[in-house]
């Protein structure tokens, strides 16, 4: 067996096994915890809204299983099972052109596996999400949204695809450095279109009509020095019943977004006090520190590309022939289908990283609305969108992007006292 392959093997092996453990870990921590209401949360959460979080967390960890097995079948057929090598000779009986050959190719991969996850989704929808009273979703309407997608996804991304193909190829050994621009400026290309052309592709969003919600926010975001390009409703209650809000664009195309479902459950304290807290976001450059972190990681990603695209062991321990081409969308299909297998472990270091952030905005909102509505507002999300109060710690630290419930609640209350 090639070294490499053997690698790979560990590697992918040790990934599956960690996900299911986690994964496993999480569902029994829930359920042990179910038939008691955190003493912190009693007054505010009944058990039978604790018990539903609880069986809705363990339903949707349960689902996991069978996307992690189906991901590690696929991924092995693609690589040491020879599935690449078979789309890549079915392409080239008919296209010539080593772009076209490659898009081709890329798109193909993508839509197979693409095709696995659409049941998987269907039945989170239809069958887990209607179980616990959260979709309001048609099946129209489920299909309509894959096709939307999917061609949002050819338009942008066959242009993106021939450019970095073709960067491959002409731009010598610093090709690398060509493509992080080019992806650099899809990215921020796609940030500012995607308020005014994107988005509203899935949703409808119209101006904010309360007035005295309007005018109470507007002295928030001048407190805060935020200018928007105006305040919005998306009619989230469409899809789901979950709630929400955001802030999405950059510069001239800064919107701030709230979800219909959110504006029914909360009232104006504590819908200043989560805007607050998106604010926060906003003024501790959240958002575009990740992007930059993104662009870094992104840079360093494409130069290891570069480097393994001229090793044959890469290919060969990955059961892939490079005798006919493209080897170039070869080298960035392979490198991108395996290359979650070997950072997997660093996906801790982004949750923490993610969840200072979400600290640092609670704190934020804190000292410029109210740590108490925020609580307040926290908790009715907590309870109507059947959140966990108890995650396995473990799972949580491997996963969440935000801090597990009590220990968010607890530091705001210690600003309240502090």
């Amino acid at each position: 067996m090639h070294t490499f392959t053997l690698v790979f093997l560990i590697a992918l092996l040790f990934s599956t096994f960690t996900q299911f453990w986690l994964a496993s870990r999480h569902s029994r921590f829930v359920r042990s915890h179910r038939n008691a209401v955190p003493k912190d949360f009693a007054d505010q959460i009944d058990l039978a809204a604790h018990q539903k979080a609880a069986d809705y967390t363990c339903a949707k960890t349960y689902l996991t299983y069978p996307s992690i097995f189906l991901h590690f079948i696929i991924l092995l057929i693609f690589t040491l099972g020879g599935g690449l090598n078979v789309l890549s000779s079915f392409w080239s009986a008919w296209i010539g052109d080593p772009l076209i050959h490659g898009i081709a190719l890329i798109i193909s991969t993508i839509f197979l596996m693409s095709i696995v996850d659409i049941p998987l989704s269907y039945y989170r929808t239809f069958v887990v999400e209607q179980q616990f009273g959260f979709n309001k979703m048609t099946r129209s309407m489920f299909i309509s949204d894959l096709v939307k997608q999917a061609l949002l996804s050819l338009l942008l991304g066959i242009p993106l695809l021939f450019s970095i193909l073709w960067l491959m190829e002409k731009m010598g050994s610093n090709w690398w450095l060509y493509a992080w621009f080019a992806w650099i400026t899809f990215n921020l290309l796609v940030l500012a279109i995607y308020p005014t052309w994107i988005a509203p592709i899935f949703n409808k969003f119209t101006p904010l009509e309360d007035t005295s919600l309007k005018a109470r926010i507007e002295l928030l975001l001048k407190k805060c020095g935020f200018k928007s390009n105006g305040l919005f409703v998306m009619d989230g209650s469409r899809r789901s019943s979950h709630g929400n809000a955001y802030f999405t664009g950059f510069g001239k195309t800064k919107r701030i977004v709230f979800f219909d479902t959110l504006l029914s459950r909360l009232n104006t304290a504590e819908i200043e006090a989560v805007l607050a807290h998106e604010l926060g976001h906003f003024k501790h450059r959240h958002v575009a520190k990740r992007i930059l972190w993104s662009f870094v990681m992104s840079l360093l990603f494409l130069w290891m590309l570069g480097y393994l695209m001229q090793q044959s062991w890469f290919y060969e321990g990955l059961g892939v022939s490079v005798a006919s081409i493209p080897s170039t969308a070869k080298a960035l299909l392979l490198f991108f289908l395996v290359m979650p297998v070997f950072t997997f472990l660093l996906q801790p270091l982004s949750s923490l990283y993610s969840r200072k952030h979400e600290f640092e905005a609670d704190e934020y909102a804190a000292h410029n609305a109210s740590a108490n509505d925020l609580t307040r507002a926290l908790v009715k999300l907590y309870r109507d969108n059947a959140a966990t109060l108890t995650p396995d710690p473990l799972h949580s630290a491997f996963y969440d992007s935000h801090p597990p419930a009590a220990i968010r609640i607890a530091k705001l209350q210690n600003l309240v006292h502090s």
